[in-house]
């Protein structure tokens, strides 16, 4: 919605920058941003706002954006029309698919794929149409293992249960720094509004953390960990619950398989045994779990520290076993399901489905598991370099920065330079895309429509918002939907002599009819038995992700089924209320929602007990490495792109490495002192920041810098290039079940540089 004034309109839309979804009141005039103010009416974030929110302007107008496509011959770029840059991505992609074969293609898909209603509603169609094995994304550099712990769970990798903060009374928190990331995996608005509300009503929150971050000064207690102690720390806290007899899994306790399994895998796993490990006492590790059990209402959260490490899965298995053991699964103030107005509406859900399977293919060259259709990105770089059948020798990249936000991104700078073909949808000329053939630019974030499909699925309350074009597509862009079906149509083989549009528009009635099709032959669904082409003409115009988004709706929990039930939720009715609608808080769904073939919670599945061997061999060990690398947030910054907005680059270095003022001194280094961190992998050179809030033996960098690239065209982030900790995490190093990147406990060491 718009509203205007002589001087000036007003746009209502949802900030699409990180999972938070706060709403933004967006004031502008002849196609520039005057002005970016928290929505004060939004029903979620009621006026909160972060920096990142703020400089949206900044970001939608920036100098460096591309606006046509870029054609490289050599190190020289040129600016060509957008049907000699389709021509050329048809003719690179099927060259190598017709010289090799399928699977000689390979893509990655960045984080802001996830915040973009064009990339969660079009990806699957281009990975279906490249026809190949070799998907890679960001997801196996963040969130993989929770995906796979709710798989293996629940049954379904999406079902993943988000702290109802708003409603408990007792929060453990664990690898999270909601303060400044504004949540991950739990999308709330105003993280600390709701962290103070918790404390306000005599809740009390703990967080465990090797860094006294923002989140953990703001506790009520802050227990600093060693990196990595996560999955050991946890199971003695479960390992607690059961020895004392605190386990009460409550009105589920009949839904749940394995009680005794997980019971009796972690009786090796006491506070005692796994203290050293951790660092953190037996006397706290019990002392915790009982005032956890105790509370009222309580749930346990653990987010990307608990993932990035060489336990992840298992630390990610073990945060949902707690709050099931516990009774607080599935219940108000614990973990809770959210039901997003995109979810399908079934009347009557009945627990059991397909499950999920992981390990169904295998990469080429290390035999990695697939997990959710991806390999490891970590594999990347050898699957490019290493000879043979199958060979990567094309790559598309949507919307991602793997050379900066993947581990040895040197090696992987150097793969992506051997590659017979690549192409980039993306806004940048960065250190990755400065590799592709051809880069395809987006349309700048307020020029395409918005609608959170993936982190709606992942709100701590049920809202919905839908946010269409502030501002018209600059000169003759194209928006991404348009570009990525475009693509599609390329390596279908559609006919030629066809004008791109029309290229387009086929793909996307075929699209259309697909998501359509499923709903109607689902015997669950109310529309069950419809005429998918009658329900296609009812949607009418506009096409695109409109279209779809608008069928989800209707379809969905609180949709008007197409008549089925007059009043309900389609796109227009979010287009009349731009602030949003509020569905109301989270409610249980269990058993009905799993997905397991049993029906039932599987509290042991078979792939997390047997590594459990791995984790009580290496309590073995012996001592840890004297230092290790753990990574960081910071507000002002989410991804690599953002250190190009001046308005957040403002203020002190960020890029430096926090250590503790002891280590520092058996170092022989002083604050603002340029050190070298040295790993088995690489070595980087950065400026040291003395500080006791982060535990000894712990060094960090945050993620996402390194913009020394002479080839990119980031001249913001250039002045202040920072460097990229990426280069001491090793591609070799990876959670085994999950495949996700190791990125935090690397062991390294300290040097005056």
């Amino acid at each position: 919605m718009v509203t205007s004034s002589d001087s000036a309109s007003t746009a209502y839309r949802t900030c699409p920058l990180c999972e938070a979804t706060c709403g933004l009141a967006i004031e502008h005039r002849d196609g520039k941003v005057l002005r970016v103010r928290g929505d004060a009416d939004d029903v979620f974030s009621k006026g909160f706002i972060c920096p990142k929110g703020a400089a949206l302007g900044e970001l939608n107008e920036d100098p460096d954006r591309l606006r046509r496509p870029l054609k490289r011959t050599g190190d020289r770029w040129e600016e060509v029309s957008w049907s000699e840059a389709f021509a050329a991505v048809d003719a690179g992609l099927n060259r190598v698919a017709q010289q090799y074969n399928r699977q000689a293609l390979a893509i990655y898909l960045g984080n802001p794929s996830a915040h973009n209603l064009s990339g969660t509603l079009y990806n699957r169609a281009l990975i279906k149409a490249l026809g190949t094995r070799n998907v890679f994304s960001a997801s196996t550099v963040d969130q993989m293992p929770k995906h796979l712990s709710s798989g293996l769970m629940f049954g379904a990798p999406l079902m993943i249960p988000v702290p109802d903060v708003d409603r408990t009374s007792y929060m453990l928190m664990l690898g999270a720094n909601p303060w400044v990331s504004n949540g991950s995996l739990a999308t709330a608005p105003d993280w600390p509004g709701r962290l103070r509300a918790l404390r306000k009503r005599q809740g009390r929150f703990v967080v465990v953390d090797p860094v006294r971050t923002q989140t953990a000064a703001h506790a009520d207690e802050h227990v600093a960990l060693r990196p990595g102690a996560d999955a050991w720390f946890l199971a003695a806290i479960i390992h607690t619950i059961f020895d004392e007899g605190l386990a009460r899994p409550g009105r589920l306790a009949e839904a749940m398989n394995g009680r005794a399994e997980l019971e009796a895998a972690l009786k090796p796993l006491a506070p005692e045994r796994v203290a050293d490990a951790t660092g953190a006492d037996a006397t706290t590790i019990r002392r915790l779990a009982r005032e956890f059990a105790a509370a009222e209402r309580a749930v346990c959260y653990g987010r990307i520290g608990t993932c990035t490490q060489r336990f992840g899965s298992l630390a990610s298995w073990l945060v949902d076993a707690l709050n099931a053991i516990t009774g607080r699964l599935d219940e108000p103030g614990g973990a809770m399901f959210p039901t997003p107005a995109h979810e399908p509406r079934r009347a009557t859900p009945t627990p059991g489905g397909r499950g999920f399977d992981v390990g169904r293919w295998n990469s080429r060259v290390r035999g990695a598991p697939e997990v959710l259709g991806e390999f490891p990105v970590a594999a990347l770089a050898e699957e490019i370099t290493t000879e043979g059948e199958h060979q990567i020798r094309a790559l598309v990249t949507v919307a991602g920065n793997p050379v900066l936000s993947t581990p040895d991104g040197d090696a992987l700078a150097s793969a992506l330079s051997r590659l017979d073909f690549m192409v980039s949808i993306d806004p940048y000329l960065n250190e990755t895309t400065r590799h592709a053939d051809i880069i395809l630019p987006p349309p700048p974030p307020l020029s395409r429509t918005h609608y959170d499909v993936s982190f709606y699925g992942f709100a701590i309350r049920n809202v919905a918002n839908f946010s269409p074009a502030v501002m018209p597509l600059p000169g003759d862009g194209w928006p991404e939907w348009k570009i990525q079906l475009r693509l599609v149509a390329g390596l279908s083989g559609l006919a030629a002599g066809v004008d791109d549009q029309q290229h387009v528009a086929q793909v996307d009635d075929f699209v259309c009819r697909q998501v359509v099709g499923r709903e109607v032959r689902d015997p669950a669904s109310p529309l069950n038995g419809r005429d998918p082409e009658a329900l296609i003409a009812e949607l009418g115009e506009p096409r695109g992700p409109e279209r779809l988004v608008d069928f989800l709706l209707r379809a969905g929990a609180y949709g008007d089924g197409f008549g089925a039930h007059p009043g309900g939720l389609r796109l227009q009715t979010l287009e009349d209320n731009p602030h949003g609608i509020d569905f109301g808080p989270l409610v249980s769904k269990l058993p009905g929602a799993l997905k397991t073939p049993s029906g039932r919670i599987e509290l042991a599945p078979p792939a997390f007990i047997e590594d459990l061997s791995r984790l009580e061999a290496a309590l073995d060990e012996g001592d840890s490495p004297g230092l290790v690398l753990i990574g960081r947030r910071h507000l002002r910054s989410n991804n690599s792109w953002m250190h190009n907005v001046p308005g957040l680059m403002t203020g002190r270095p960020r890029c430096t490495a926090l250590i503790h003022p002891d280590d520092a001194k058996e170092a022989g280094i002083t604050d603002g002192q340029t050190v070298r961190v040295r790993s088995a992998t690489g070595e980087v050179t950065v400026v040291a920041e003395l500080d006791p809030s982060i535990r000894r033996g712990v060094v960090s960098l945050p993620h996402g810098w390194g913009h020394s690239d002479e080839h990119a065209r980031l001249r913001v982030a250039a002045r202040t290039p920072g460097t990229n900790t990426n280069i001491l995490a090793s591609r070799h190093q990876i959670d085994p079940l999950s495949g996700n990147s190791v990125l935090n406990g690397i062991p390294v060491s300290l040097g005056v540089a």
